[in-house]
């Protein structure tokens, strides 16, 4: 039996749409408020604290980019993951690169945990986190595969 040519395509696994389009919904969602936020939406941010939303409009620049970076990152690299390119695993591998920054900002730097909501936001955070490693790991198994090339 010979390899197969590195250039060659292994039939797509049906979970392969699956998982992309769950995590083109689950990202967009997350560009969806880092967008409303950004734009400061009065009818988003009307459910925010006066303190959580001075928080929120009082990152620095770096803080702003790094999330746009990890949002952006990840509706970028479902869309390829989705495409089957092996750029997804680059993508995504910045997106949590990213997210780490902004979340050392928003955890260690500042007191996020207070204005989040407590243990709860952590909850959320810690969830946030888990599935961008999911996606890169899985992008990193279907580019090991070459499924994703």
């Amino acid at each position: 039996m010979t390899q197969p040519d590195a250039s060659q395509r292994t039939q797509t696994p049906r979970h392969l749409w699956l998982v992309g389009v769950l995590a083109l919904i689950w990202n967009g969602g997350g560009a969806f408020d880092y967008l409303m936020t950004a734009t400061r939406d009065a009818e988003y941010m009307s459910s925010f604290t006066p303190e959580q939303l001075a928080y929120f409009y009082d990152f620095p620049s770096w803080v702003v980019a790094t999330w746009a970076l990890s949002v952006w990152g990840g509706v970028l690299g479902a869309l390829l993951l989705l495409a089957r390119s092996r750029l997804a695993l680059q993508v995504f591998g910045l997106s949590l690169l990213t997210m780490a920054i902004t979340f050392f900002h928003n955890y260690v730097l500042t007191d996020g945990i207070a204005v989040s909501g407590g243990v709860a936001g952590l909850v959320f955070t810690a969830v946030i986190v888990a599935i961008a490693i999911f996606l890169f790991l899985y992008a990193m198994r279907l580019t090991k595969k070459r499924i994703l090339v």
